[in-house]
This record gives structure tokens, C-alpha cells and sequence, in this order.
């Protein structure tokens, strides 16, 4: 070979080495582009991931302080300082925390307490919830009691087995509302309707039509379907409204209620008489007057459906409770109803039935729960809604419902023993968001605040 081809031999190996270099630089730098492309959008995932997480804590902080410092005369203080804080910046990130009831969006978090409990639900509510048909409600049944015996057109483990399903029903409480889609017929249009992750908010693909699932109406309003009306997450709060544990009539000392009610000791006597008897319940003493709860001993009050409460408790809110009813017993003035209701309680000894489940709170709950489920009379139903809209502290105690239009002593007894003031379950459905890129990240975390530090009952990153 001559020189002038070894020469040329070597010019070729030169170029296709750096051709070769050049390629290798090139791939190297593309995927240096490409990992710190990754890299860049995981540290904005991570920071909209921690300031979501930055709501979460806030709003748990908050829920703390108002369970640590209660104000009784203002139930309301929590959700008006948790939507005050609904949204929120750090360094890197902001979150956003919101929720629908009634079609209706609000800032903060969502109320479990604003929906009735399933586990509280009896057949007659249950057939007033949209779309619920008889052979769900009897098979909402067997799924919570505790027998094997088969409702009407219900259904127990024999009818689940024979289609091949690999479980049965629980015999118990249901444990959340994504467990109702385990009952028979109650299919996931019915139970989540467009809230298709059960969030409590409007996500893009919920309002979007048909091109992703749910099917929905674009409309910007969120029907949540069962799930906007019936829960399983609200919890009973064993505490009255100033954070003291609710005192047992049936137990309790005539000392312990006069210190805890302001009651005289004559008044206490006939509380504690009337909490030993059979049958006695809160709501009779919410709407009978107090000399006739001492001489029945817990017997229901006659004419549960007739005239107002306002006429079976003509001596509550009229003439200060100082004109003595039947027996020579005072009726509890106002102040009295108010304290009874909100620090005391009524169990045998062998406790309630489903006394772990929450109860509605009249402060939050929906305008079509309290008429269309709950079954109120429309008149009362738009009192209360105007009582607790119309002074910013919202209803303080049940004590408030007895003198509104529209009112009836046989409500205030049904309402009693589904209703109260106060929450103690939220659902915290926080959206984070990377003030760089625009990066996502949602936490979705269920709080129980009535003890400190609050229980987390369910966290989930959809």
C-alpha cells in the first residue's frame, strides 16, 4: 500500500471516529436532556405533591384548635376559619382545597357531617335517596344486619355466592360508600355518579361529556350521585359542644346536671327520672314540656304527630321557662333547652344502636337532604336553612329549631336522633399545584377531629 493510501486509510478511520464521537455525544446529550427533562418534571410533581400536602396539615392544624378551644356559642368558627384557609402558598407551591354540595362549589373542606349515614339510614329514608329502587333498599338491609334472613327483595350471602362472587354480605356497618357498590343493584353510576374518584370536587374528566369517563353534563355543577347524600365516615362525637364528654342522664347525679346545665335541683330530678324510664330519648325532651317528661318516665309523649312545638312547649321561648308545668316542675327556659341539648346524652346500659355513626349536621347540611331525604316539612326545611344562613355563628344548638315556622313536636323527636350542630369528620380533598411549571398532585385524606391529635380515617393520592 502506498503512503498516500495509508494516508487517505487513516483521514477515513479519523472522520468515521469522530462521526462515531460525534454520535455518541449527541445520544449522551439527548438523554442528559431527556433524564433532566424527568428530573425536573418529578421535582415539580414532588413540590405540587408537598404543598398539597402543606393544605392538608393546615387545615388539620385548624380542626385541632377548634377541638382544643371550643366556642359553643359559635359551632361555625371551624368552617369559617377552614375556608378562610382553603387556599394557601409556600416557596415552591399553592393548594387548593374545595369541595360541591347541592351542585353548589365551596372553599374548604367537605362536611361528611352535611350527609346522612347509611348506617343510620332506616327503609323510609333510604326510598327517598334518587334512583334508590325497593330491591336496594332491602338489600342495603341484609347487608348491614346481622342475620342471614333474606328482606323481601333483598339479598344475602346465598344470592352473592350463586353468582359467583368472592364475598358475602358484612352483617355490620358499611365501612365507607365505595362498599355500597357491593350491594346488589347499586351500580357506580348510581353510587359516584359524575364524582367518578368519590373526591368531593369537580375534575376535568367529570365535566368533559362523553369523552372520558363518567358520562356527565358539562355543565360546572358536580351530582355526586348517592355519594352526595348518604356517607358512612361521619362519626358520633362523645362531646358536647364545649369539649366536655356529653353527660349520661341515666347515670348522672342531680349535682353533676345542675353544674353541667344551669338547671335548678328540681328540674335535674325530673331530667334524671324521666332518662331511666324505657324509651326515652332526647328528642322528647327537645319537644315536651318538662313536668310531663318527670310524671311518664320515658313514656312517649301523646299526639307525636299533631300540633306545633311551639304550642307543646308553650313555656320554652315565651315566658323565660318560670311558669311551672305539669307535676309543679319548671319547664327548662331557653337557656336551660340549650345546654341540655348540647352537653348531655341519654344510654342505657346497654348503649344505642349504631352509636358510632354521625350524625347530620343542620349547619352544612343540603337543602335537598333536609327536604327530599330527611323527609322535613318544606316550610321547616327553609326555616332552618334561613335560621343558620341568617347569623353568622348558623344554628348553636337543636334548642334553636322550636320555635321556627313550620316546626311540629313529632320533627323535633325524629330530628333529634338524626341531627346535631356540630361535625367532627371532614374530608380533605387538597390540590396541590408547582408555581413553576404548573405540576399537579391531589391528596385526598378523611379526618376525624374530635380528639388531639385528629385520626386520619383514610388517606389516598388519586
Amino acid at each position: 500500500m502506498t503512503g498516500a493510501s495509508r494516508r487517505g486509510m487513516v483521514t477515513l478511520t479519523v472522520v468515521w471516529a469522530i462521526a462515531i464521537a460525534a454520535v455518541i455525544v449527541a445520544a449522551t446529550q439527548v438523554l442528559a436532556f431527556r433524564q433532566a427533562t424527568i428530573g425536573r418534571e418529578t421535582l415539580a410533581r414532588t413540590q405540587a405533591r408537598w404543598a398539597a400536602r402543606a393544605g392538608v396539615e393546615t387545615m388539620i392544624a385548624i380542626m385541632e384548635w377548634h377541638t382544643a378551644n371550643p366556642d359553643p356559642d359559635d359551632p361555625q368558627a371551624i368552617v369559617r376559619d377552614l375556608e378562610a384557609n382553603a387556599t394557601g402558598q409556600i416557596e415552591t407551591g399553592s393548594w387548593d382545597i374545595r369541595h360541591f354540595i347541592d351542585g353548589q362549589e365551596w372553599a374548604g373542606p367537605l362536611d361528611e357531617h352535611s350527609k346522612l349515614n347509611i348506617n343510620l339510614a332506616n327503609k323510609a329514608i333510604l326510598q327517598t335517596v334518587p334512583n334508590m329502587t325497593m330491591d336496594v333498599v332491602d338489600s342495603i338491609m341484609d347487608w348491614r344486619d346481622a342475620d342471614n334472613e333474606v328482606q323481601s327483595l333483598g339479598a344475602e350471602a346465598e344470592y352473592y355466592r350463586n353468582r359467583g362472587f368472592s364475598y358475602a354480605p358484612r352483617n355490620g356497618d358499611f365501612r365507607s360508600i365505595a362498599e355500597l357498590e357491593l350491594v346488589a343493584g347499586a351500580w357506580p353510576q348510581y353510587v359516584r355518579g359524575e364524582d367518578w374518584n368519590l373526591n368531593g370536587r369537580l375534575d376535568p374528566n367529570e365535566n368533559d361529556a362523553k369523552r372520558s369517563l363518567p358520562d356527565d353534563r358539562p355543565d360546572d355543577k358536580l351530582d355526586g350521585g348517592w355519594s352526595s347524600l348518604l356517607t358512612a365516615a361521619s362519626r358520633a362525637n362523645p362531646n358536647g359542644v364545649s369539649g366536655e364528654p356529653r353527660l349520661n342522664l341515666a347515670r348522672a347525679t342531680p349535682e353533676e346536671v345542675m353544674a353541667r346545665t344551669g338547671v335548678d335541683n328540681q328540674q335535674a330530678g325530673a331530667l334524671i327520672t324521666f332518662a331511666r324510664g324505657s324509651n326515652a330519648t332526647m328528642g322528647q325532651i327537645l319537644a315536651t314540656p318538662l313536668g310531663q317528661l318527670g310524671s311518664r318516665r320515658g313514656a312517649a309523649p301523646t299526639n307525636p304527630g299533631g300540633s306545633s312545638a311551639t304550642t307543646g312547649r308553650s313555656t320554652v321561648g315565651r315566658t323565660g321557662g318560670t311558669t311551672p308545668a305539669t307535676g309543679g316542675v319548671k319547664s327548662l327556659d331557653p337557656r336551660q333547652l340549650k345546654a341540655v341539648m348540647n352537653e348531655c346524652t341519654i344510654l342505657d346500659s346497654r348503649g344505642t344502636a349504631n352509636a358510632t355513626a354521625g350524625k347530620v349536621n343542620l349547619n352544612t347540611a343540603s337543602r335537598t337532604l333536609l327536604r327530599e331525604v330527611m323527609m322535613l316539612e318544606p316550610r321547616f326545611a327553609e326555616s332552618i336553612i334561613t335560621r343558620r344562613t341568617g347569623r353568622s355563628e348558623g344554628i348553636t344548638s337543636l334548642a334553636d329549631l322550636v320555635d321556627l315556622p313550620g316546626v311540629s313536636q313529632s320533627q323535633l323527636i325524629t330530628l333529634a336522633q338524626a341531627a346535631d350542630v356540630t361535625s367532627s369528620v371532614y374530608t380533605i380533598s387538597s390540590r396541590g399545584r408547582n408555581l413553576g411549571s404548573g405540576a399537579e398532585a391531589e391528596i385526598v385524606v378523611v379526618v376525624d377531629r374530635s380528639t388531639v391529635p385528629a385520626q386520619i380515617l383514610e388517606y389516598r393520592e388519586p
